[in-house]
């Protein structure tokens, strides 16, 4: 898979660009606020239809315009192929080759992205919200039905928790208990097929990098639910959730929403026999995500046949030098095609080749720059 044209029109600040991104390293260069992010939130959506930071669409649009489009034209499986997406008045429509997408399957069709930011650094010591959007991320890019089968998930936890805030009688909360029960399984089931895969990847690639002797553990831990829940098939998972949801009711509606389920849950991240989040230093955390990170991007090689598109947006920044250097070294000879955005040109020249480009990014214009 390669990005051979990348185009933004009105996208966040960025009001025009068109750019033929380097086979490997694309790096963009400037201060903080002048749309380098933009560029790969841009590239992130058109790959994901997920913003990267937004919690709005309309906030993708850039300020005082009606609608933004990015497009890209990719060789997949030897043949080109030319996605888009437009956002107007909250909404979005994906295009493939000039014409609306059927259905998610043929707008992806094969293009996957990893990204990684230096908000994914603070996820070892945040919440289990960041720690689940974590996880969510890298099972989309493994599975993007996930990406359907999770809206459907949302929209009935959506309708129980408004029925709760009525608090209607029982009965009116069976019909979507039925459906986030079916649907919160499939989550689980993705959840837990991807962390199988990745897991041991993780574990591997920090052992190279974490400076520690206590390997690392990645748990997926359902909130308010048995332990045996964890090897349970997808029909147990339901019957599991089903009765779970029923003895919760009461303890639901007096408080206003759905204690259990996928939205509840947590990826319990542990060094040895100790949790991550309480022992682990800054730098082991770093390593702890640097590590998830690179098994995402094998994964992927491994279950798709070809490596993704990697974007970094000033991760180097975060990381300690021999860290940073760890990172640049292994995404020059990864052979990815990369974009990655730097306020500091020489923190990201260990992954710049020969064919590298390079783009200064300034209030909004993105143009070309000689090599610095």
């Amino acid at each position: 898979m390669r990005l051979l044209r990348l185009s933004l029109q009105d996208f966040r600040n960025l009001e025009r660009v068109d750019l033929a991104p380097s086979g490997r390293a694309t790096i963009a260069v400037g201060p903080n606020g002048q749309g380098k992010t933009n560029l790969l939130e841009g590239v992130f959506y058109l790959a994901t239809l997920k913003p990267l930071r937004a919690s709005r669409l309309s906030e993708l649009v850039r300020f005082g315009q009606e609608r933004a489009r990015v497009a890209g034209r990719f060789v997949l499986g030897g043949a080109e192929r030319e996605i888009a997406v437009e956002i107007s008045q909250g909404m979005r429509q994906a295009f493939v080759d000039g014409k609306k997408a059927s259905s998610l399957e043929e707008y992806f069709g094969g293009v996957a992205v990893v990204a990684f930011t230096p908000d994914d650094l603070d996820v070892v010591k945040g919440g289990p919200e960041g720690r689940r959007q974590f996880l969510d991320r890298a099972v989309f890019n493994r599975f993007p039905a996930y990406l359907r089968e999770n809206r459907a998930y949302a929209r009935a936890l959506k309708a129980r928790n408004r029925l709760l805030k009525e608090r209607v009688a029982p009965a009116y909360l069976e019909s979507w208990e039925e459906t986030l029960a079916t649907t919160g399984s499939r989550l689980w089931t993705r959840r837990r097929a991807l962390l199988s895969e990745l897991a041991p990847r993780a574990v591997a690639a920090f052992a190279v990098i974490g400076r520690t002797m206590d390997p690392p553990s990645f748990t997926y831990v359902p909130a308010h639910l048995d332990a045996d829940v964890a090897s349970a098939d997808e029909p147990a998972l339901a019957r599991a959730l089903r009765e779970a949801l029923m003895l919760r009711r009461t303890r639901d509606i007096e408080r206003g929403f759905t204690s259990v389920g996928p939205h509840a849950d947590d990826l319990e991240i542990r060094l040895g026999e100790r949790p991550a989040r309480a022992f682990a230093s800054q730098g082991q955390q770093r390593a702890l995500v640097l590590g998830w990170k690179i098994a995402e991007i094998e994964n992927l090689a491994a279950a798709l046949g070809f490596l993704p598109l990697l974007l970094l947006d000033d991760v180097s920044s975060e990381l300690d030098p021999e860290r940073n250097a760890y990172l640049m070294g292994y995404l020059a000879k990864s052979g990815a095609q990369v974009f990655l955005t730097t306020t500091d040109p020489g923190l990201v020249r260990g992954a710049a080749g020969d064919d590298s480009l390079w783009y200064r990014v300034r209030a909004g214009a993105v143009e070309p720059m000689p090599i610095p």
